[in-house]
């Protein structure tokens, strides 16, 4: 059984209310690295870990995610980006921090992940190492959108509280203000029965410089182990206080996948952690709860890819 999946973060209050006419753009995204990451990891071609790297590269490259490209703006209408990734066999992981030019943080992370030390850089130095490691640099103009600046303009005319306006698109005038997505993320688990997890990041709208969330920290928004690999999204600092990808693993020892994930939203619930998870362990079980109006998520298994926005999973392709 070989899988992938991947989130591109969750968020809102009451019932999912359809698509946006942004929508189908993530979706299409979601759908076309799916669809040939998926058999390139079914083929044998790709590892579990660069398998997840791609995944995740792929939605950095999409404007619409909070990720690479897209990514939303800080306090001081400055960009900054946070990625890591796992290893499971070996629990092998880079971190990067508070990234500026780099267009792939993801890759940054996974480079570090490779070198075997540090396993975290933050600031600058984080994008020096990624530049001479190969990783793309890009200006801020390129990394930068319309819809990341219109949000973070409306943030600062109506004093909202960070990440106020993540939700929002602001070129269709939503008027959401709730906690928004924060991540993209995926996991996979390859032909030789080996997992690996990956998380990427803009942040919030509006959050103070040199804030990090939980996407950089192993154990609190990326985990895997030889058992289980496992990405969060949702509101970081819960995720931080609770070790809550950890706590899927842990909770997975004597429970199934499904009610360990249950589990570990539950743990992060009464300190306002909303948000979602995915996971999937050495059997193939792959599961994706969230406790927000919508979580943008998908799989591949068996040949078969599956996306959903809200409850239900949209038409498999």
């Amino acid at each position: 059984m070989v899988v992938l999946a991947v989130h591109g973060g969750a968020g809102g209050d009451g019932p999912w209310r359809g698509m946006t006419d942004a929508d189908p753009q993530r979706v299409a995204c979601m759908q076309a690295l799916l669809a040939d990451i998926g058999q390139r990891l079914a083929s044998g071609e790709l590892a579990a870990s660069e398998a997840v790297c791609l995944a995740v590269e792929c939605m950095e490259n999409e404007p619409l995610y909070n990720a690479g490209r897209g990514s939303v703006l800080d306090a001081e209408g400055n960009i900054s980006m946070d990625a890591s990734i796992m290893r499971g066999h070996d629990q092998a992981a880079g971190s990067v921090v508070g990234l500026q030019s780099s267009r792939h943080p993801v890759r940054a992370a996974e480079r570090l992940m490779e070198n075997g030390w540090p396993v975290m850089l933050a600031g600058p130095a984080g994008d020096v190492f990624a530049a001479e490691n190969g990783v793309e640099q890009v200006e801020k103009a390129w990394l930068e959108t319309q819809l990341r600046r219109a949000q973070w303009n409306k943030w600062r005319r109506e004093r909202l509280r960070p990440g106020a306006t993540d939700e929002e698109d602001a070129l269709l005038d939503h008027d959401a203000e709730h906690d928004g997505w924060g991540t993209v993320g995926a996991v996979a688990l390859d032909v030789h029965g080996n997992l690996a997890a990956a998380t990427s990041t803009g942040g919030m709208t509006g959050k103070p410089p040199g804030r990090v969330g939980d996407t950089p920290i192993i154990g609190a928004g990326t985990w895997a182990d030889k058992h289980i690999a496992v990405s969060c999204t949702g509101v970081g600092e819960a995720f931080i206080r609770t070790a809550a990808a950890h706590a899927v693993a842990s909770f997975h020892k004597d429970r199934s996948l499904e009610s360990a994930a249950e589990a570990m939203l539950d743990l992060v619930e009464p300190l306002g952690g909303r948000g979602g998870v995915i996971a999937v362990n050495q059997k193939g079980e792959v599961v994706m709860p969230f406790r927000t109006m919508l979580m943008y998520r998908g799989w591949y298994r068996d040949g078969v890819v599956d996306v959903g926005i809200g409850p239900s999973f949209l038409q498999s392709s």
